[in-house]
């Protein structure tokens, strides 16, 4: 059996288990976020079509969010998001979420260092507001290395089907690169908590990025018997923050 055929009989089976989550929580009410954040083309649209290619259309979305409007920047800042929460029984992904404002919006100029510090100090009560209303929050960030993204950014580019994907901020990625691995570390150091952990994706290889995050969102909505059944992420390539690793060379500098 090749490794293909090895990838594609793990990723039916995680997805047959986020089905039977799915089936759980719309019986039960149950309400899960699962936040992709990371490295340009480090491969959140790849993840979160895994994920929701064979789950109930009706239960399931996916929150991308443009850039607010001149009426949304005058509001609270997470309050655009707060109507894209999942309801009783939904699986929400938001491809980028409120972190924007921990990295693209401070590495841009797009908001004040005052609008960033205070971002960094209200995430964490949010998101405690968010778990206390039942709420399941995975929070997931994907790490690539500056070759694999320069790599990645230029096949996007040649590819007529990757079209939307190509935007004005592809070559600012490898241009401000020690920047947003600035706002990295400080958001991932600021916002890790017990209870609404960061998952840090080694995602150089997609295929086995993609069922690391199945099987992370299962272990942490599926329950138990489910969470045994697909067993855990590799922890080689999925794993819990923790300072160590901006230094030992588990996240890219």
């Amino acid at each position: 059996m090749s490794k293909s055929d090895d990838y594609d009989d793990e990723l039916e089976t995680l997805q047959l288990g986020l089905i039977k989550l799915q089936r759980h929580a719309m019986a039960k009410g149950h309400k899960l976020l699962v936040i992709f954040e990371g490295r340009d083309a480090a491969g959140k649209d790849g993840a979160i079509a895994r994920l929701v290619e064979h789950l109930s259309p009706r239960a399931t979305r996916v929150v991308a969010l443009p850039k607010p409007t001149e009426r949304e920047q005058g509001q609270w800042y997470f309050e655009r998001y707060v109507g894209r929460l999942p309801g009783a029984g939904e699986i929400v992904a938001f491809n980028r979420s409120w972190y924007n404002r921990a990295g693209v919006e401070p590495v841009m100029g797009f908001c004040t260092p005052e609008q960033h510090h205070q971002f960094l100090k209200d995430a964490p009560a949010f998101e405690r507001m968010l778990i206390a209303s039942g709420i399941t929050i995975v929070k997931l960030w994907l790490d690539i290395d500056a070759e694999e993204q320069a790599q990645r950014l230029d096949d996007r580019r040649k590819e007529p089907l990757k079209a939307f994907k190509v935007s004005d901020m592809d070559a600012v990625a490898q241009k401000k690169w020690d920047a947003y691995t600035a706002a990295r570390d400080e958001m991932l150091l600021t916002t890790h908590m017990p209870d609404t952990p960061w998952l840090c994706v080694r995602g150089n290889h997609k295929k086995p990025a993609r069922l690391a995050i199945l099987r992370a969102i299962i272990q942490a909505a599926g329950g138990k018997a489910l969470s045994k059944q697909v067993g855990a992420p590799d922890p080689q390539v999925l794993f819990t923050f923790e300072p160590a690793a901006l230094t030992d060379g588990r996240l890219a500098r």
